[in-house]
């Protein structure tokens, strides 16, 4: 099939997760053109936010914390913008009131998490080219640089290519691309554990422990957070509930059905009568929390320039997800104005 739209670019980035919006900023901020692909239909990958009942759930990330004085750097100017607020200081685990506090406190985002994601692309709009609902169907190596074709048939060619989606994704997109034995090996070994997350619309109150959340890391249901306590759902309450990693792998196949009853059940504990459920649905991520990560916030080979960047870079969360984008984009702009 012919191509519809042959575009030529400088970096073209696959995943608009937050490495990639980060990286498209550090790297249009260099004066390098960029061009930025996702398969949704937005941007954001586990930034995600549901409309429900007339209500907002996030499904993905819930919060973000601040570790380093580098990232604290992003988020003050988020803070300025009025897009990010903090939430809490931490969670309880539901047997307790939370007592003690780790330094780091967290933040939301006003509206949803994928509002943050959204205000990083309009700050992006005269700046790079973004497109969603585009997803990648072939990567191919040219003499200098990379050929990309899309599902639509579109091509573009780049000087540098950036891979920011789950890494066996990359992986089984690249297929046959050379990479050294060594690097390959070490992007095999990068590994995730699933979940499942419930969106559950209530009627009446629900019985969760200041700030509206309930966080379990270790128990089969590992959170529960009420949306409209925690100030995205003035329309309605709706309840996310995320299964633990063994929970999700064990129902992530098994009919929506199957998997909500379990979630629901988890739930009903904390309905205060005459509370009811009156809508459901279920969420899954098959890439959502790295458990084997690669050592370093990016990997840079070639020429012709290809890079991996995302969570599962040098450190996991929201913010190994920043840092590492924007690593990845410095590297990759360093190298082709060299």
């Amino acid at each position: 099939m012919m191509s519809r739209n042959m575009q030529e670019t400088d970096v073209l980035i696959v995943g608009a997760g937050l490495a990639g919006l980060i990286a498209t900023r550090t790297l249009a901020a260099a004066g390098l053109r960029v061009t930025l692909l996702d398969k949704g239909r937005s941007v954001g990958g586990r930034l995600a936010t549901r409309r429900i009942g007339g209500g907002v759930a996030d499904h993905g990330a819930q919060f973000f914390t601040v570790r380093s004085p580098e990232f604290a750097a992003v988020v003050e100017g988020w803070l300025d913008a009025g897009v990010v607020y903090r939430w809490s200081d931490g969670f309880s685990d539901g047997t307790r009131p939370l007592d003690t506090y780790d330094g780091h406190p967290r933040y939301a985002t006003r509206g949803g998490m994928n509002a943050l994601a959204k205000h990083l692309a309009a700050e992006l709009a005269a700046s790079a080219s973004i497109r969603t609902d585009n997803r990648v169907t072939s990567v191919l190596p040219q003499a200098e640089g990379w050929q990309v074709v899309t599902e639509s048939s579109d091509t573009y060619n780049s000087r540098a290519l950036l891979l920011t989606s789950p890494v066996p994704q990359s992986l089984a997109l690249l297929g046959a691309v050379p990479l050294s034995e060594e690097q390959r090996r070490a992007l095999q070994q990068v590994a995730y554990a699933p979940c499942l997350a419930g969106l559950f619309v209530v009627d009446g109150a629900v019985s969760l422990p200041e700030p509206g959340a309930l966080q379990r890391p270790d128990s089969p249901i590992s959170w529960i957070a009420d949306n409209q306590r925690k100030g995205i759902s003035p329309g309605a309450r709706v309840i996310t509930v995320h299964a633990s990693p063994d929970v999700s792998r064990q129902f992530y196949d098994q009919a929506d059905d199957v998997a909500l009853a379990y979630l629901r059940e988890a739930l009903l504990p904390f309905l205060e009568t005459p509370g009811s459920i009156r809508e459901a649905e279920l969420k899954r991520w098959r890439y959502a929390l790295p458990t084997a990560l690669y050592p370093e916030r990016y990997l840079l080979a070639g020429p012709p320039y290809l890079a991996f960047a995302g969570d599962a870079f040098g450190e996991a969360r929201i913010e190994g997800a920043a840092l590492s984008g924007k690593a990845a984009g410095a590297a990759l702009a360093d190298a082709l104005k060299s």
